[in-house]
């Protein structure tokens, strides 16, 4: 049933042709609308978010770019537009097939989202045990595994209090790779860390992406910990995406408001990727 003041499933899809697979793209989005009431959010949305790759969504505060993430796994549905995964519109699934298609995605929260009354290998087990299949000691085992892979090798039997604020977002990584996503989405990671801890999940972002070939969308507005992950990044400004390419051609750009926001962030993206510090 359609959602008060949104369009119908049959009004969402209209008579667009359905989007050709290409193996790059993992997630197509296009001209997605969405409105809050009288709030006009999203104003015909176009990205492409590339496959096994960091995609970056950049924007002021405010911009959009939650709202625009939670419509991938359609915990928001749009007024209108198409959203395509695998060259599949998910707007057009029934709950059944939807639910199984959100198992492509892994979230990672900003502020690790764990259970304080939890050690750290009962918070990676929680997915496990709610998807059910998994006996004990398979958990145990998967958990092990991503935990080490993480650098996190004998934190099983600690409380989120007695972590760091970068391990406790390593613990929230682990916790969202048991279930082998093939997406993973990051909601302004380095939110709250100091320089050096921002630095490490940074390198965790990159190396996640290699290790486990994922598809990682990031949203955030840390100029200093964008330039230095993104392989792709999208400027959402004004309601759509303004532009939208490399990270040498983000900072390339002479798009007058990127180039703005670039200034202003004080942190010298250009001179960084001049001097070769964003990542290969």
């Amino acid at each position: 049933m359609a959602m008060t003041g949104q369009a119908s499933r049959s009004e969402i899809i209209g008579s667009s042709p359905p989007e050709v697979r290409d193996e790059r793209w993992h997630i197509r989005v296009r001209k997605l609308k969405k409105s809050f009431g009288t709030n006009l959010v999203l104003d015909g949305v176009d990205l492409d978010l590339e496959r096994y790759k960091v995609n970056v969504i950049l924007g002021a505060s405010g911009a959009g770019k939650s709202v625009l993430i939670k419509h991938f796994m359609c915990l928001l549905r749009p007024d209108s537009g198409h959203i395509y995964i695998d060259g599949t519109d998910i707007l057009s699934l029934e709950s059944k097939a939807l639910s199984d298609f959100r198992r492509k995605f892994g979230l990672v929260f900003q502020f690790a989202a764990l259970f304080d009354s939890l050690t750290v290998e009962e918070n990676c087990e929680f997915p496990l045990k709610e998807r059910g299949g998994k006996s004990k000691a398979e958990m145990r085992d998967i958990v092990a595994d991503r935990l080490g892979k993480l650098g996190l090798q004998g934190t099983q039997k600690k409380y989120p209090g007695e972590l760091s604020g970068g391990m406790r977002k390593r613990v929230g990584l682990a916790r969202a790779l048991v279930l082998e996503p093939e997406i993973l989405m990051y909601d302004e990671p380095t939110t709250g860390l100091d320089p050096l801890a921002t630095r490490n999940v940074d390198e965790m972002i990159m190396a996640t992406c290699e290790q486990f070939k994922v598809t990682s969308v990031v949203i955030s507005h840390d100029m200093a910990s964008v330039f230095r992950i993104a392989d792709r990044i999208a400027m959402l400004y004004n309601k759509r995406i303004l532009e939208a390419g490399s990270a040498e051609a983000i900072a390339g750009s002479t798009d007058p408001y990127v180039h703005e926001f670039l200034n202003a962030s004080g942190v010298g993206a250009v001179q960084k990727l001049a001097a070769g510090e964003h990542h290969p």
